[in-house]
């Protein structure tokens, strides 16, 4: 068995195997229905299924649905050592993803394709890992990652959730570990420092697609966070 990344399909019969090697199921359009491991639920596009070696697992989806599928020798130390069954995939891995999809639908090349999983693995061990994140929030971590430029509210991420905003600050916190707006403003903030850095974008700009209509607001939360405003930064 060599390291692999494969687009595939699967069927509405539930299936069971297990196999020697790691895998990773990463929806790339509609979802499918894994129990593993005490987990037993839908994962979804934005979202990543960690299926260890040697592990029994029950899977089911609808036959338009597509995949990409990652057969490891190894995983990162981050996911060998999780206990974390589905995760939340960052912007970035799943725009690479459609790249992979893309590439693999249009030519059989061995060469590019290493390459491509050399890229992958290493996006996989650059992601940050949580403890085991309930579905609902892990609905609105996507949400936020796609939508960091738009008014989060707490009454829309609640909706999102199906939770009233109390019950959803409560559960958001217990999940990750940091209030709902404090998860919000370290997105923002990583995401305008990499355009501050990456690109030669106007600060003004910057400020609005991170969120921030108002400059002097953008520029005086990035110095709380940073230590210096955006100006200086530049510099």
């Amino acid at each position: 068995m060599k390291n692999s990344l494969s687009i595939r399909a699967y069927t509405k019969q539930p299936e069971s195997h297990f196999h020697p090697y790691h895998q990773l199921v990463l929806p790339i359009q509609g979802t499918i229905n894994i129990e593993l491991d005490g987990y037993n639920g839908k994962v979804s596009v934005g979202e990543c299924a960690v299926i260890k070696a040697g592990k029994q697992h029950h899977f089911s989806a609808n036959e338009a649905a597509r995949f990409i599928v990652a057969d490891l020798q190894t995983l990162p130390s981050s996911l060998l050592k999780s206990e974390q069954v589905v995760f939340t995939t960052t912007p970035p891995l799943r725009n690479y993803l459609h790249f992979v999809e893309s590439q693999l639908e249009y030519q059989v090349d061995q060469s590019i394709e290493e390459g491509i999983f050399q890229l992958f693995y290493i996006l996989l061990c650059k992601h940050p890992l949580t403890q085991q994140v309930q579905q609902r929030i892990r609905v609105v971590q996507a949400f936020i990652n796609d939508n960091i430029a738009d008014n989060l509210s707490i009454s829309t991420l609640a909706q999102i959730a199906y939770l009233s905003p109390t019950q959803f600050k409560k559960l958001f916190k217990d999940n990750l570990g940091i209030s709902a707006h404090k998860y919000i403003t370290e997105k923002r903030m990583q995401k305008a420092k990499a355009l501050l850095t990456h690109t030669d974008l106007p600060i003004q700009i910057i400020a609005e697609q991170v969120g921030y209509n108002d400059l002097s607001a953008f520029s005086r939360r990035f110095s709380l966070y940073f230590g210096l405003s955006p100006r200086r930064f530049l510099r």
